[in-house]
């Protein structure tokens, strides 16, 4: 049954209702499966009232066809929005998020280099006629109001210090926080809400391009944060602190955000108390969970069961802040908007993509965390295989979250199991330059003397199937190198019988056309071309197209971390993981991890501050290929 609701015209008349303003009349609204709406439903500024289903007046119809819901009279008319039976709190939960996302897809309207929007229409005079807005499917009741609660577990380490609260901060000045909301620190630590401040105030930035109000605006945002004293595995001290929320959140319809800033040992401990305890009884209720996630397939998947028996798997968001970066965002639209490099995009024109995550400093002071989980688990089984299958994949069918991250996992699951003859270990050792002393990784008094945990890897994987069959994917991370960068490099194949490979010489390689997406520091895109050098002679040169972010854009780019708790709250799973996508992530390292360790295998070592071990480059001439980092030209 399709019902419409539909809002009255102010000078509307009619037998079935009278010329003055009705009084407003509540409604207690009760979702029943399969049951469409049983009147028709019209509004005006004083309130909502079932009008005359006969009525023949002209009136702008809204059709409404999920959730279908049924409307009765309460039993008062003194009842409320705010006071409804907790039945209505999925519908109340539609029509407040559908108007939050209205006003957040305002600042995301995607505009043109003339400044007007995309699906403007050019018109003969030269004007522009305004696009048509996107209709809301649901009348807006300023009546309901809802409160995000975000809670930071862990409020004490540093990445909550140093990235958890200047996003959060960083949304609130930039105006993408919804005008209700407060946030929680939550940690064993004993702390006051004005101790909580004072620590996180140290780290707080406005940003570089908009510098005005910053001082009013920290101590705007500082007045709603708050802390809670608690153990996490303690049900009293969450059920605590679902009192503190309630009471900051007043009667509002409460959406709550759980960030766990955590070791993994923890996590089930704060979910289980998280979601019996403190859970929203009215609207939704999120946890964002930090990497790393397991060691390898089966601690994986074991903890993947124990969170399914507190949340759904919508309710989890497995963060890669990777993802949230700006370079990998743009990976998708630099390839699918652009047609000229979609037709490239495979085995016939490419000849190795490498994913190169480099470091400039050791462990210093993390060695006991680092030692347990090593170069692999830690940068290339997470952010550097996300990128990867973000890259290699298919067209997906749509934006939607789950038609990305189907494709994904298609790439994943076609992948050939890493073999131990196709990776290179590494371990850097202590080194004097300059008259400075670099220490080796022994040397950190957190990690045991014997240690053989890789800081180094690199690796070649292959995708089987019909795009990149024999592509290699090459990989290479490490820590205490002579740099710090992260980058993709697509090295294209030799042109076939080059006019002009003898003004090259042997070295074709020189004459490789390369496509470069620097994603840290100083984001950038730059494609190599070969072009002659001016003069009367034939002299060939490398010449780089570049896109240097911070040349053509002056605004200062967000941080990943802003990007993916937007994403968060907004519901969008895009750039999350999905449990299966993680699963699969494992199936690929895992056999390689337990023969390393059953065989202990030794890393090679490397000096503090050098390019690496030499066996990287063995490694890359074996599939033809050369380290694009270290010719010298970037």
């Amino acid at each position: 049954m399709q019902s419409k609701l539909r809002p009255r015209r102010k000078n509307s008349k009619s037998s079935a209702a009278p010329d003055h303003e009705p009084p407003p009349t509540t409604f207690q609204f009760m979702p029943t499966p399969g049951v469409g709406l049983s009147k028709t439903a019209v509004y005006n500024k004083s309130g909502p009232y079932i009008d005359n289903p006969g009525e023949e007046e002209e009136e702008e119809e809204i059709e409404i066809r999920d959730p279908p819901i049924r409307l009765s009279h309460c039993s008062s008319s003194s009842t409320t929005f705010s006071s409804l039976h907790r039945e209505t709190s999925y519908f109340s939960k539609w029509v407040t998020e559908i108007h939050f996302r209205r006003q957040l897809r305002n600042h995301f309207e995607l505009k043109s280099a003339n400044g007007f929007p995309l699906n403007a229409v050019p018109m003969q005079d030269g004007s522009v006629a305004k696009p048509l807005e996107e209709e809301v499917p649901f009348p807006e009741f300023g009546e309901t109001k809802s409160m995000l609660s975000i809670t930071v577990v862990g409020a004490s380490g540093d990445l909550a210090k140093k990235k958890i609260f200047p996003a959060l901060f960083a949304l609130y000045y930039e105006d993408w926080l919804p005008e209700n909301f407060v946030v929680y620190g939550y940690a064993r630590t004993k702390m006051t809400d004005e101790e909580l401040r004072n620590m996180i105030s140290k780290t707080l930035t406005c940003r570089i391009d908009r510098r005005e109000n910053c001082q009013a605006k920290m101590e705007e945002f500082l007045k709603r944060c708050f802390y809670h004293s608690g153990q996490y595995n303690s049900p009293e001290d969450f059920l605590e602190l679902n009192c503190k929320l309630k009471e900051r959140e007043g009667g509002k319809l409460s959406n709550r955000l759980f960030y766990l800033s955590i070791p993994p040992n923890i996590f089930v401990d704060v979910v289980r108390c998280a979601s019996t305890k403190a859970s929203s009884a009215t609207g939704w209720t999120r946890v964002i969970v930090e990497k790393p996630f397991g060691r390898d397939s089966e601690s994986s998947r074991e903890l993947t069961k124990c969170l399914m028996q507190y949340l759904t798997e919508d309710q989890i968001f497995l963060i890669d802040h990777y993802l949230g970066k700006e370079l990998v965002e743009n990976l998708s639209v630099l390839r699918f908007s652009n047609l000229v490099f979609e037709p490239l995009w495979s085995r016939n024109y490419i000849h190795n993509v490498q994913f190169i995550f480099s470091e400039d400093f050791g462990t210093e002071g993390r060695g006991g965390y680092f030692d347990n989980y090593g170069i692999i688990r830690d940068i290339m089984q997470n952010h550097l295989l996300q990128i990867l299958a973000l890259f290699a994949m298919e067209t997906p069918v749509s934006l939607d979250a789950e038609d990305t991250r189907n494709e994904k996992v298609k790439v994943l699951k076609s992948m050939k199991p890493l073999q131990l003859e196709d990776v290179i270990v590494g371990q850097y050792k202590g080194h004097s330059k300059g008259g400075k002393s670099y220490p080796g990784y022994i040397d950190d008094p957190t990690v045991p003397k014997d240690s053989v945990t890789p800081t180094f890897a690199a690796a070649a994987l292959f995708i089987n199937n019909a795009r990149w069959d024999g592509v290699p994917f090459l990989m290479k991370a490490g820590k205490a190198l002579h740099t710090k960068r992260a980058e993709i490099r697509v090295q294209f194949r030799h042109v076939p019988g080059n006019l002009y490979k003898r003004n090259f010489g042997t070295d074709l390689d020189k004459a490789t056309n390369e496509l470069v997406l620097r994603l840290q520091p100083d984001e950038a895109i730059y494609l190599k071309v070969n072009n002659k050098v001016p003069g009367l002679g034939m002299r060939l040169d490398r010449s780089d197209l570049n896109l240097l972010y911070r040349t053509r854009y002056t605004r200062e780019i967000p941080e990943a971390y802003e990007r993916l708790f937007l994403d968060a709250i907004e519901g969008e799973r895009r750039l999350f993981i999905r449990s299966d996508e993680l699963d699969a992530a494992w199936t690929l390292f895992t056999p390689l991890l337990k023969e390393m360790e059953e065989k202990k295998i030794m890393p090679e070592l490397y000096p503090y501050g050098s390019r690496g071990p030499v066996g990287a480059h063995y490694l890359a001439a074996k599939h033809d290929v050369r380290w694009g980092d270290l010719t010298g030209e970037d």
